[in-house]
């Protein structure tokens, strides 16, 4: 992944007003009022029926030009669910929301992470959500995991492995680790 398929929002530009929700945080239904949902008929099993109807569903964030996109059921409906899916979970790893060095993890990251454990896994609706906070964490503390765990109250284990669900966010990690001369990690 290359790093011009990252996007940076700037959560310190208005210090007055509340800084805006990372997009992977956002509820669904506001989520999508800035997105373009299109339907297209596509290839692949299903049938005659997949060739008759616009079952395939590709969802663009205006904002970020990021795409989620699902073919693989024979419903418009579960698509469009997968579709939102994979949008949430590549905003998550794809955007990232400066934010000062100090990290204060939001009431759901207090909620799912007890004993120093996150308790959250990746087909969980709030696994995108908790992904970003995650990342962003990281990477307020200049990518040094023990500090970014002790700011979000799990051990440095326990954030390696979270992170290590998504290939793609193991390996942005460690492409900015590596980066500041690093070393990589491994979940």
């Amino acid at each position: 992944m290359s790093s011009d398929q990252f996007k940076v929002i700037d959560m310190e530009s208005s210090p007055d007003a509340m800084p805006p929700l990372h997009p992977a945080r956002i509820p669904v239904e506001e989520l999508l009022k800035v997105c373009v949902i299109r339907r297209t008929r596509h290839g692949g099993p299903g049938g005659q029926h997949r060739n008759k109807v616009e079952t395939a569903i590709e969802i663009v964030h205006q904002p970020t030009g990021i795409i989620g996109f699902a073919a693989e059921r024979r419903s418009q409906e579960a698509n469009r669910r997968v579709a939102i899916d994979r949008l949430r979970m590549m905003l998550a790893v794809r955007v990232r929301c400066v934010m000062s060095a100090e990290v204060h993890p939001s009431s759901m990251w207090q909620q799912r992470c007890r004993q120093q454990k996150i308790q959250c896994n990746e087909q969980h609706a709030d696994f995108p959500s908790m992904l970003s906070e995650a990342l962003d964490a990281i990477s307020a503390k200049q990518f040094d995991i023990p500090r970014a765990a002790a700011a979000l109250g799990c051990s440095s284990t326990q954030l390696i492995r979270f992170v290590g669900r998504v290939p793609d966010a193991m390996e942005w990690l460690n492409q900015q680790r590596a980066a500041m001369g690093l070393h990589r990690l491994h979940p």
